[in-house]
């Protein structure tokens, strides 16, 4: 009997030790495919030991993962983000780091498949759809599409106080510019066929574009935001990373991303001005300093939405600015500058806050 028991537990034995040799055996291989896996994705050995602990740190079930789910890399790159904020905001390898698991970041959103695809012909054309049109020798006006019919495009006609109200748009040959949200940039010419009005809104008849060219595609993400700010008019050899202490003009920013974001502000203001937006940003002040690439002017509301090209930033206010955009930072607190929003809407109106005629 006592020989029976000893032959069970032997076996048992055995059976646990190749159990567990095999476990090992599987954990080996699958660290060893993370860190060949880290190693495609670019990251050097000491970063990917570093990957290593925060995936044991978050806990995650398979450590690969996070090179291609983006909700397991967020959990990663959040605990990152904590702790780097515990630690009083990390030394300059921390930021490093973390600016480089923005980029990865970024790429796996970028790569995703989008739901809206691109398009290859003037007739798939969103009706509500943005225009800039540029009339020969007439200067570049805004627009909209009104109507889209296999036969014609409908668009706004659009308006400026420097032309004439007699003026007539027939004849006229047109380039038309559009940008396609979660797309890219398009440009495709015409030329009018008539001027009329089309669901209660004076507009153009204008062919659909022989060929549709696709001009570029986006090179960041970028949020929604609504956030007050101040915008300040930049001389050319004025420092541009400096925070301001004195307030500027208030003004709304719409849009934000690593590279640039968009501005409303009161008034009119000039493609290529030199502008600084500060705001703040979960409680701590941000600065993007770079130059107007484009403006809407809305005529009756007097105001500028300008879409600003940020200059290089610092890593520091890049992650910081890169956190919001993927949603890493807590709730902010920027009370002070709340109560700015509302001020901001009113005077835009007027364009006492808005950028200078000087500026124009």
């Amino acid at each position: 009997m006592l020989f029976t028991i000893l032959i069970i537990v032997i076996i048992i034995s055995g059976i646990l030790v190749l159990f567990l040799s095999q476990a090992n055996k599987d954990k080996r291989k699958s660290w060893i495919q993370f860190f060949a896996k880290g190693k495609d994705a670019g990251f050097t050995f000491k970063e990917i030991e570093l990957l290593r602990r925060l995936a044991v740190k978050c806990g995650l079930d398979d450590p690969a993962s996070l090179f291609w789910s983006q909700n397991q890399l967020d959990m990663c790159i959040r605990n990152m983000v904590r702790s780097t904020r515990l630690a009083g905001g990390g030394d300059q390898g921390t930021q490093d780091f973390l600016s480089k698991l923005y980029d990865y970041r970024k790429k796996i959103e970028m790569d995703k498949p989008k739901i809206k695809k691109g398009i290859t012909d003037t007739r798939q054309i969103e009706e509500g759809q943005g225009l800039r049109v540029l009339a020969g020798g007439q200067g570049v006006y805004a627009s909209r599409v009104v109507k889209n019919t296999n036969q014609y495009l409908t668009i706004a006609r659009p308006n400026s106080a420097k032309l004439p109200i007699s003026f007539s748009w027939n004849g006229l040959k047109l380039s038309v510019y559009f940008w396609r949200d979660e797309d890219a940039g398009y440009v495709f010419d015409t030329d009018v066929q008539d001027e009329v009005f089309s669901k209660g809104t004076a507009a153009l008849k204008i062919n659909h574009g022989d060929s549709l060219f696709r001009t570029q595609k986006r090179k960041s993400i970028r949020i929604k935001t609504h956030k007050s700010a101040f915008l300040y008019i930049l001389n050319s050899d004025e420092p541009s990373d400096t925070i301001e202490l004195t307030p500027g003009l208030k003004s709304i920013v719409e849009d934000l991303s690593d590279t640039g974001c968009a501005v409303t502000v009161g008034g009119k203001a000039a493609v290529g001005l030199r502008v600084k937006v500060q705001f703040i940003l979960n409680n701590a002040p941000i600065g993007i300093s770079g130059t107007v690439r484009s403006t809407d002017y809305n005529e009756e509301q007097n105001r500028s939405l300008l879409h600003i090209e940020a200059d290089p930033m610092t890593i520091e206010t890049r992650n910081h600015i890169l956190g919001e955009v993927f949603g890493m930072l807590p709730e902010e607190d920027d009370l002070p500058f709340k109560i700015l929003d509302e001020e901001a809407s009113e005077n835009q109106g007027d364009g006492e806050s808005g950028v200078p005629d000087s500026a124009i």
